[in-house]
């Protein structure tokens, strides 16, 4: 935005006093062009600077005359242009003085309101200082080589620029003083490219917490060229005026031209694009660097230059800082494959770079740490280096630059801790620094604004932080609930409350509390943030103040306080004596709303009604809700849906009319038990009744390992398909029971275990097998046979010679008679324990159930009715 889109916007009061000498209505029609001249550069009342203010007062009057031509009132401006231009032009440095002011004025107006100009606005003015700079330098030049070389040259100076009247030739005494101003001039210009670069790394740093960031390289190419191509020209004139010069002052004179080039020879090396400042080892990544003076100055060679990349530690950094990176790296502190790569330079493009693709690094060396330092607060760079040959000097040069801060990590566990610290040493660095020093404590408001970039660059939106949000955290990072958001704004945060000391009452930092924020927000809540449906950052406490006066149904959504990466509904509710409630659903995390979205949890809610203060919900959430799915499906299914409830409503039985039990349901469903970190007996038994065998079934405890659940996920199945399951069968009579001499389980859920049914586990109808048919006892429904399994490849199980092992092949008959009647010889005693197959289930339980006297586990693959 320029300063004349901000001027242009406010009362015209407040410049009444400015425009006594140019009227106000050729201002508006200059606009923006008007800041876009150098007049603010133009000082003194040389040659120079007269030609510069003649040519600005002749390009504003022909830009007046254009503008009037399209204006209602061109007989008025076109007299207003005219006597601007009889009253200056004789005298444009006047006219430069006069607009100065403007401009000074208008300038302070807008710091008085906003406090800062705009950023565009400041770099332009720059640019606009360096051209102007530029200029005067190659000027310069021109002088030099009239006063050497007499009239031809100054008739060569008036081809180059009529605009530029060369001043009486002076005397040759005067050549050496000329000269020395022409060198200051040019280490004047050169110290703007080294701030300007250094500018560009600091804003690439930025860059890395989510600051906006002009990554092309071409303009600031373009200035170190042009400046190169003046510098050549006047250190040709300084070995042509040699004699001139004399011994002394010559060598002086070359020795600061050789330090201006190569400060912006080895200054105009950079990383163009960074290394991962969070690296992990065996892990690839990506790099670049660019030469910015390379398609100028790199003389050809048969063979490439190649650039070599090695990892550093904080102290070499610093070492090679202070010997102005003249030094060669003595040792790599780590290993890095593929490090070596071509500097190549492309004609089309007009650039000199070398991309590293496929780097690894293999491993790190650690080196000592201070104090209480961690791994994650280790910081380490990558060095990239090269030797190259300029022309047309033929100069030898050894190109260094350093990346970015770099923390590495083994493990993904530390990628947290790792990114607070390039957190801060991004955000708190200061240019041109030693490596990698960073304040310890900075102000609360400059940890407020990068906080804020952070959250929006991250979550990629536009609605950042807002004052209540920064009162919040100011709380939480202070633990002081006492201080005004004044009081805040004069405090400092020390890196330590940033990410060393856990929080009072909880286990992590806050930053590891803000990063789970930045990750939930950014994967699940980026709408919902965007539409400023979530507060988010408000303690518990002042939720009940806000909710505690609101009517029943209203909520509101805020980030979990006590848990890392969840968000909360808070709601008003009703209690039994009609007073209001304000309770707090349980959190949702990240792996929550990618089953069901935020919206569609708070549409199932119906005790949610309207968004605090009074919005209904299904007018703030309706854009978020997910279309539900009605019917059979393309493969003619009927598509289900998982619905959320809270806890408390669904302990709440419905009642009928006359305060009986609630009415059974019309279809009959049971449920399959899902695993669980401890197996509950009761929820076992109604399965194992019918498949396992008489003996009691000893559950074994879980590994410790496995997560524990509170909830389960019920397969409701209709009624139809309760017939697929054998009940107790007719076969043999439950008479059998157990022999007193077998131990029995411990546990009282199994002290009376269900009779042992052998058809269970052979193939095939009882009707087949007992030549007595079956038993007179009720029967269960009829049922379909289930189709057996293939047979099995283990090998067969031994067991005693009175019971057989259950097989997939059809016994005898006559065996099978034989064993019928051990059984009723022998009475009530129970068989020798039955073996069963070896465990082929999925299940992660390492531990053997307890079926008899045999050793087993449970097997799944064996169904009812099935060997």
């Amino acid at each position: 935005m320029s300063l004349w889109n901000i001027v242009s916007h406010m009362p015209p009061e407040e410049f009444s006093g400015l425009f006594t000498e140019f009227p106000r209505s050729l201002r508006c029609l200059l606009a923006d062009w008007l800041e876009n001249q150098p007049w603010e550069f133009i000082n003194g009342s040389d040659a120079f600077c007269t030609s510069m203010a003649g040519g600005m007062l002749s390009a504003m009057l022909e830009k007046l005359r254009s503008a009037a031509s399209s204006d209602g009132q061109q007989c008025q401006i076109l007299q207003q242009v005219n006597s601007i231009e009889n009253a200056y032009r004789r005298d444009p440095l006047r006219l430069v003085a006069v607009l100065k002011v403007i401009l000074e004025g208008e300038k302070a107006a807008v710091l008085k309101r906003d406090c800062h100009l705009p950023l565009s606005f400041h770099r332009q003015q720059e640019e606009l200082k360096f051209s102007l700079g530029l200029q005067r330098l190659q000027h310069r030049v021109r002088e030099i080589q009239v006063l050497r070389d007499g009239p031809s040259a100054s008739l060569q100076l008036n081809v180059q620029d009529p605009q530029l009247k060369p001043e009486a030739k002076p005397p040759e005494s005067e050549l050496p003083t000329l000269i020395l101003e022409a060198v200051k001039e040019l280490e004047a210009a050169k110290q703007q490219v080294l701030k300007r670069i250094q500018i560009w790394k600091r804003q690439q740093q930025l860059a890395g917490n989510g600051a906006l960031f002009e990554e092309n390289l071409a303009p600031l190419q373009k200035r170190c060229e042009s400046l190169v191509e003046v510098y050549f020209q006047l250190h040709q004139q300084v070995m042509a005026a040699s004699a001139e010069l004399g011994a002394e002052l010559l060598p002086r004179l070359l020795e600061r031209f050789n330090e201006v080039l190569s400060s912006l020879v080895k200054s105009s090396f950079l990383v163009e694009k960074q290394p991962p400042q969070v690296l992990k080892t065996q892990t690839k990544f990506q790099a670049s660097v660019r030469f910015l003076l390379g398609p100028q100055l790199l003389k050809t060679s048969t063979k490439p230059y190649m650039v070599r990349a090695d990892m550093v530690t904080e102290k070499q950094a610093r070492e090679l800082a202070l010997s102005a990176y003249s030094n060669a790296l003595s040792e790599s502190t780590g290993e890095i494959m593929h490090n070596v790569v071509a500097l190549e330079t492309n004609p089309t493009s007009g650039t000199c770079c070398a991309n590293f693709k496929n780097v690894l690094l293999k491993k790190i060396k650690r080196c000592e740490r201070k104090g209480s330092e961690s791994v994650t607060e280790e910081k380490c760079a990558v060095l990239f280096s090269t030797t190259v040959a300029l022309t047309p000097s033929k100069l030898s040069v050894h190109l260094q630059v350093l990346s970015l801060p770099i923390v590495v990590i083994v493990h993904g566990n530390q990628d947290n801790n790792a990114k607070a610290t390039v957190l801060w040493d991004n955000a708190f660095s200061e240019i041109d620094r030693v490596p990698f020093v960073v304040a310890e404590r900075v102000p609360w408001e400059k940890m407020c604004d990068t906080l804020n970039l952070k959250f929006m660059a991250e979550v990629q939106t536009t609605k950042g932080l807002l004052k209540e949000h920064y009162f919040f955290l100011a709380q939480k990072i202070f633990n002081d609930h006492s201080a005004s958001f004044e009081d805040f704004q004069s405090r400092s945060v020390s890196w330590a409350q940033f990410n060393k000391e856990i929080l009072p009452g909880r286990g992590f930092t806050f930053w590891q509390w803000f990063d789970g924020v930045l990750d939930l927000t950014k994967r699940c809540l980026k709408s919902y943030w965007s539409d400023r449906l979530i507060i988010g950052f408000i303690s518990k406490q002042y939720v009940c103040k806000l909710l505690s006066t609101e009517p029943d149904g209203t909520f509101l959504l805020r980030f979990s306080d006590s848990e890392i990466g969840g968000v909360t509904i808070a709601h008003v509710i009703r209690g039994k004596d009609g007073s209001s409630q304000v309770e707090n659903i349980q959190p949702f995390s990240a792996k929550d709303l990618s089953i069901r979205s935020l919206g569609d949890r708070i549409r199932d809610l119906g005790q949610l009604r309207n968004l605090y203060p009074n919005t209904p919900k299904d007018q703030a959430f309706g854009s978020h809700y997910n279309k539900e799915q009605t019917g059979k499906d393309g493969r003619g299914y009927v598509s289900t849906a998982i619905k959320m409830t809270v806890e408390s409503e669904r302990d709440q039985q419905p009642q009928s009319a006359a305060g009986g039990t609630p009415e059974a349901p019309q279809a009959q469903m049971f449920s399959l038990p899902v695993l669980q970190p401890e197996l509950h007996p009761e929820s076992l038994q109604s399965v194992l009744g019918p498949i396992g065998p008489a003996a009691p079934f000893c559950p074994q405890p879980v590994p410790t390992g496995y997560p524990t659940g509170e909830s389960n996920i019920n397969m409701m199945v209709p009624d139809s398909l309760g017939s697929s399951f054998p009940s107790t069968s007719p076969m043999l009579s439950p008479s059998l029971v157990m022999d007193p001499v077998l131990p029995r389980c411990q546990d009282l859920a199994f002290r009376n275990p269900l009779p042992f049914m052998p058809n269970q586990y052979i193939t095939g109808e009882a009707s087949q097998l007992l030549s007595g048919g079956p038993s007179p006892e009720p029967q269960d429904e009829e049922m379909p046979e289930l189709a057996p399994f293939t047979s099995m490849v283990d090998p067969p199980l031994q067991s005693s010679p009175r019971w057989m092992p259950p097989s997939m092949d059809m016994p005898p008959s006559s065996d099978f008679d034989q064993f019928l009647q051990e059984v009723s010889l022998e009475g009530p005693t129970l068989c020798p324990p039955f073996t069963p197959p070896l465990q082929r289930s999925g299940y992660p339980s390492p531990n053997a159930s307890c079926w008899g006297l045999g050793e087993s586990r449970w097997d799944d693959s064996v169904r009812p009715g099935h060997a």
